[in-house]
């Protein structure tokens, strides 16, 4: 997901020939979302160590040549190719050795060698690694045969990195090999975007938070957290403002709070088209809705829009839904406003699905997978059972979602189906 040059309005999309609110295409909402992406800006310094998950600001200039100095690949001999012979072994005087942080520092002749090991540096006359496996070494003399090439085994100063050389660009999220590869060129700090604060609530008189007790007709509100772990994972600065009655001016006050302090602001339930769902209505009132219905299943109810200058999800009520609609709508738009470019699409690719599938075409559907592999090695997918949207069971099950789409009808077993991987996403 790449974002735009220029941020257009909502009203712009809404006079496409092809716009229709109340039944948009999985594809041409994630377009849509797209076009209205402007990462950011803000910027802050922080130490290595507290930049793992952070996103590189600007690009980080290597100030020093990696490796600093020729060295060697292998532990061996450092010899002179010149001495060598094409048809002949030889034999050499070994006058020395050269160690990782303690180099040789005599200087090499005519048919001499110095033991040299990995990552030490090269005598400066040497150039050429024999590996020890084919030396043979007697008292205080090398043989060493035929076949060698020069240059063999031997790693020049500069050659991952030159000294001015981008070591890393900006947009690139910070993983443990970045990490890493910043503390190989000396460099302590790095500048990052600020994190992308995201404030969320759930909507319902029938949700209560964990440690009160439910009353008739209630339930625990297994959203909130849901969201919270998703957004932790994102490294996003959380904000949760908890449960809002089914009250406009509630909602109404919540909204106002949650557009103010935020860049995001998502919810859960109130998108649909029951007689207390208010969320839309207020969306309507306070800022502009792009969409409010996706052709898919599970997860229709999923609206999009502004509230001044935060960006607004409203997830459906359903467990499965909320976590369906946010890793295939939410985080891809969450990384591209955290600063990340690029995002690259979350990999699927196709298998065998074990069991047939019932599908009805109109719409795209994400049915949760295992997939495994038999003893022969071959991959199958099959669902987790029950496809219902309340099932949350079924995410903790899953390691895939199986995509159908749109056009797509009952599955035989046996045949091929799109899936995408959970593993290190949800």
């Amino acid at each position: 997901m790449t974002p735009p040059a220029s941020t257009p309005t909502l009203r712009d999309a809404s006079c496409a020939d092809d716009y229709d609110p109340n039944s948009m295409p999985v594809d041409k909402a994630r377009a849509l979302i797209t076009r209205f992406l402007t990462p950011l800006t803000s910027t802050e310094r922080v130490p290595v160590r507290s930049a793992l998950g952070r996103v590189l600001a600007e690009d980080v200039i290597s100030p020093i040549n990696v490796p600093a100095h020729d060295n060697s690949a292998m532990d061996g001999y450092a010899v002179r190719f010149a001495d060598l012979k094409s048809a002949v072994d030889v034999s050499l005087t070994v006058v020395g050795s050269s160690f990782a942080g303690k180099p040789y520092v005599g200087k090499m002749q005519a048919d001499e060698a110095v033991r040299i090991m990995t990552g030490a540096v090269m005598p400066p006359e040497a150039d050429t690694i024999v590996m020890q496996e084919h030396a043979q070494v007697e008292n205080g003399h090398v043989t060493i045969g035929i076949g060698h090439r020069k240059n063999q085994n031997l790693r020049r100063a500069g050659e991952d990195l030159a000294i001015g050389q981008i070591a890393l660009k900006r947009g690139l999220p910070l993983r443990p090999a970045e990490i890493g590869l910043i503390s190989s060129i000396g460099i302590g700090e790095v500048t990052v975007f600020r994190k992308l604060r995201v404030a969320f609530f759930s909507t319902g008189d029938e949700l209560v938070s964990i440690g009160s007790i439910p009353g008739e007709g209630q339930i625990f509100d297994s959203n909130r957290y849901t969201i919270h772990g998703m957004l932790t994972r994102l490294n996003c600065e959380v904000i949760d403002m908890g449960v809002v009655r089914d009250d406009p001016a509630l909602i109404e006050a919540a909204f106002a709070t949650a557009a103010a302090n935020a860049d995001v602001v998502i919810t859960s339930g109130g998108v649909s088209v029951g007689e207390a769902d208010f969320v839309r209505d207020m969306l309507n009132k306070l800022g502009e809705v792009l969409f409010w219905k996706i052709a898919m299943k599970p997860g229709r109810p999923l609206a999009y829009g502004k509230i001044g200058g935060a960006h607004f999800f409203g997830l459906p009520g359903n467990p499965v839904s909320v976590m369906v609609t946010f890793y295939q709508f939410v985080r891809d738009a969450l990384l591209v406003l955290a600063g990340q470019n690029p995002v690259p699409p979350l990999p699927t690719f196709k298998v065998s699905c074990s069991s047939a599938l019932k599908k009805a075409p109109g719409r795209t559907e994400f049915q949760r997978g295992i997939l495994s592999q038999d003893a022969a090695g071959a991959w199958s997918v099959r669902v987790t059972g029950e496809q219902g949207s309340g099932i949350l069971r079924s995410m903790s099950e899953a390691n895939c979602f199986i995509i159908l789409p749109t056009d797509q009808g009952n599955v035989a077993a046996g045949a091929l189906v799109e899936v995408q991987v959970m593993e290190g996403v949800v």
